[in-house]
């Protein structure tokens, strides 16, 4: 298979951008939809695979390039999975993560929690790339990294969900990390390891 000198990262959310750019190998051409004047497809899945796939199927046929694309989102156990794959949707139109944020302490707190009993708030974060070609082919790979809720949001770094995320065998929310100790460890990175050899 011919190797990829060129790619459309097939997302408008810049942190997104930037951290499959850094996943990505330094010499290929990374591209983005807002240079190609191309919108983002609507997300029209029922999981982080089915809309990973329509993004970079639309954003490869559109471009005709190689394209990969990211579905990612935080999956609260106690609030049965959610915000899940409508995690940037709970942003508002304005995708203000502040509002979202908001949202998942004001569902939680119809649960009574006491954050400093045992009982932790276990969520995960999930992320399914696909990569998809011009001819149609496609592979995807999922990565996920399980974690809690921390009481309150934390940190500047990241972007999302990061400040009130704390990853298994942490006590740092996401965004209290180094973005390289992150990208070590997070979602993905993990379903970016499957796929690699692709690059």
């Amino acid at each position: 298979m011919k190797k990829i000198s060129k790619i459309i990262v097939g997302t408008h959310n810049e942190g997104k951008f930037k951290e499959i750019c850094a996943l990505l190998p330094k010499n290929i051409i990374k591209i983005s939809p807002k240079n190609l004047n191309l919108p983002s497809p609507d997300e029209t899945g029922n999981t982080f695979v089915e809309n990973s796939k329509i993004k970079a199927e639309y954003f490869s046929k559109k471009g005709n390039l190689v394209t990969i694309s990211d579905d990612s989102g935080l999956a609260i156990d106690l609030l049965s999975g959610a915000p899940g794959i409508y995690s940037s949707r709970w942003a508002g139109p304005t995708n203000d993560f502040n509002i979202a944020i908001n949202k998942v302490y004001n569902e939680l707190k119809k649960f009574n929690i006491d954050y400093n009993e045992k009982k932790k708030i276990s969520a995960k974060f999930i992320s399914c790339l696909s990569v998809c070609w011009p001819d149609g082919k496609i592979v995807s790979s999922i990565g996920i990294i399980e974690g809690k809720i921390s009481k309150e949001r934390k940190g500047n770094n990241g972007f999302g969900y990061d400040p009130i995320f704390i990853p298994s065998g942490y006590n740092k929310t996401f965004a209290e990390l180094d973005s390289k100790e992150k990208f070590k460890i997070d979602h993905r990175s993990k379903a970016f390891s499957k796929i690699s050899n692709l690059f």
